[in-house]
């Protein structure tokens, strides 16, 4: 497999921009339209010479259903030891711990002082996986014990250590969406594929060197019946009607080589909702019928978009530093301290 080159070429595009022209208008309904324009997804608004990584940030801990104010830099350890296993290589530890400490700043810049309103409104960032996944370094000994502590922990805390302050920028803005999934199935997806917006640094990408991920070749076996069962249960705008196994059909598949167009009877879907109604692992997927019976065959692992953690991996394995680990799977950033 050829390798990937080291110079990646920077996609045509521009960072999205906010203008508000606004005359005679008083400072609080300005100051209104901002907080309204800072919370939408996918902005870029926070240049390079406004950027101040804080002491502390609040931490919303779900179990116990409390807020928690921790040393920021501690935080970024505790993800990147729940996020990546230790046992991967250093450079791919440092890449993950500059996307973490990225997307997790540009959280905390965009909630302002307060929070995520309809979950925890307290605090920018929580524990689970609908931010990142965190455990403090307690939780982890418990977790994976005093042995692994010595090893394991120390290794993950010398990656976000040697990588500290530094983050990813694109046209000299701090990256909004440092996104990260498990495993691509061998290339990353576009944004606007999987979600809702365009963004010039989530482009697609080769991502050759996963060999070692888990979720390759997952398969799923349903009866007719069950298939239309879920799919109707979960989108009860959409009918099935009576089908066979004839009549399942990928009709598209996006540039990543995720399932983009599926149709089932007489109902369409995308890809992303087949995979969360089945509860696959990817919607880079293939489909076998035969008589009363519906194969579903996964590769990759997660939604697909940036930086893949076991591609990082295996080119890190091939001798990439975690700049360019980072620089392959973010088109066009740049790392600054």
């Amino acid at each position: 497999m050829k390798k990937i080159k080291r110079d990646i070429l920077i996609a045509a595009g521009s960072s999205l921009a906010i203008n508000i022209v606004a005359l005679l208008l008083i400072p609080a309904i300005i100051l209104l339209l901002f907080t309204a324009v800072s919370h939408l997804p996918f902005i870029e608004s926070t240049p390079i010479n406004k950027v101040k990584i804080p002491d502390t940030i609040n931490i919303y801990i779900t179990k116990e259903g409390k807020t928690e104010s921790i040393d920021f830099e501690d935080y970024i350890i505790g993800v990147v030891a729940s996020e990546m296993p230790s046992s991967f290589e250093e450079e791919a530890l440092k890449a993950q711990a500059v996307a973490a400490r990225t997307y997790s700043l540009s959280k905390v810049i965009r909630s302002g002082d307060s929070g995520f309103p309809a979950a925890h409104p307290a605090a920018p960032l929580c524990d689970d996986v609908h931010c990142q996944a965190y455990k403090s370094a307690d939780d982890l000994k418990n977790l994976k014990g005093e042995e692994w502590m010595k090893t394991g922990y120390e290794k993950v805390k010398k990656a976000v250590r040697d990588t500290d302050g530094e983050l990813m920028y694109y046209d000299g803005e701090l990256v909004s969406q440092a996104l990260f999934h498990s495993s691509s199935g061998g290339r990353t997806e576009n944004s606007e594929d999987v979600f809702a917006s365009t963004v010039p640094y989530l482009r697609s990408v080769d991502s050759p060197y996963e060999e070692e991920a888990t979720h390759r070749n997952d398969q799923i076996s349903l009866s007719l019946l069950d298939l239309a069962s879920r799919l109707n249960s979960k989108y009860q705008d959409r009918y099935t009607g009576n089908f066979t196994a004839a009549d399942i059909k990928i009709q598209s598949r996006t540039e990543g080589g995720n399932v983009s167009a599926f149709t089932v009877g007489n109902a369409s879907y995308t890809g992303r909702e087949i995979r969360e109604a089945l509860e696959l692992a990817s919607a880079n997927f293939t489909v076998s019928a035969e008589g009363e019976t519906v194969v579903f065959t996964t590769n990759g692992y997660g939604h697909g978009v940036g930086m893949s953690q076991y591609g990082a991996n295996g080119m890190a394995k091939e001798g990439y530093n975690y700049r360019e680990i980072l620089s392959h799977y973010y088109t066009g950033v740049k790392i600054e301290s």
